[in-house]
């Protein structure tokens, strides 16, 4: 695959996809976009890759969002929410995402981290939606995800004045999993991608498709309603692989089918 603004590698089931233009604090722009639907299509149809982990290039930036010099030069698109993609317009993907956050990730940098399953934020990192301040709104999401995920009241104001919030602060109030020193943010990014390979993958990808694909209904609705995930892990050899490892005092061994 060939790539210029971003890196992408694969190794014991984990997939390392990275942002990588930090000349400008891997901001975002179309052609870098593009890269990153590829990157993710080739994750989604890998059956050898169970978990994805995301972050930026340098130690400055995860992503500090769209980039505005391209923009000032090119245009905004007349409707954002469709020329700007990546992970944040996908909803098919079950496979669960680490975002690993190394410094600011702002605007639809913290966008595409909240598009993620878990966040592993760096000490100094920093997240918010600075938008407003330009003229712009956080259309790749954010202003709808944030509301969803943090307290209402917390997600506007940070939303209608466009200020950060510290790496701490994002932990407190739920945005993060968990907060470690820039040294040992791969590291422990790793750690949470390989307690979840130690899981059935079938079970892992039905638990995430039926908690994400049910937010908009009544837990009585969610219940009745039986997703294709949940279909195939009931039909699964790892659905009798497990509780057999259980019963032989072993490590059970995943096919994923």
């Amino acid at each position: 695959m060939n790539l210029e603004f971003t890196k992408y590698e694969k190794r014991d089931r984990i997939a390392f996809i990275t942002l990588n233009r930090p000349e400008v604090m891997n901001a975002l722009h179309p052609p870098c976009h593009e890269e990153l639907d590829r990157i993710f299509d080739d994750f989604a149809a890998d059956s050898k890759t169970w978990v994805a982990i995301l972050t930026g290039a340098g130690d400055k930036a995860f992503s500090a969002g769209n980039d505005l010099k391209w923009t000032t030069q090119h245009g905004v698109p007349t409707l954002p929410k469709s020329g700007f993609g990546a992970i944040t317009r996908r909803f098919d993907l079950v496979k669960p995402l680490i975002a690993a956050v190394n410094g600011f990730a702002l605007g639809g940098g913290f966008e595409i981290a909240l598009a993620c399953d878990l966040i592993i934020a760096a000490e100094h990192a920093r997240f918010g939606v600075p938008e407003p301040r330009v003229g712009l709104m956080a259309a790749a999401g954010g202003v709808h995800r944030l509301p969803r995920q943090i307290p209402l009241k917390i997600a506007m104001g940070m939303m209608l004045t466009g200020r950060h919030i510290t790496a701490a602060e994002a932990h407190r109030i739920g945005i993060v999993n968990e907060v470690v020193p820039a040294k040992d943010l791969l590291t422990a990014a790793e750690r949470w991608a390989k307690e979840i390979i130690e899981c059935s993958p079938l079970s892992v990808r039905a638990s995430k498709e039926a908690a994400m694909g049910s937010l908009h209904l009544s837990v009585q609705e969610a219940m009745e309603t039986h997703l294709e995930g949940e279909k195939q892990l009931w039909s699964s050899e790892d659905s009798r692989e497990g509780p057999r490892a259980f019963a032989e005092k072993r490590k059970p061994v995943w096919k994923g089918r």
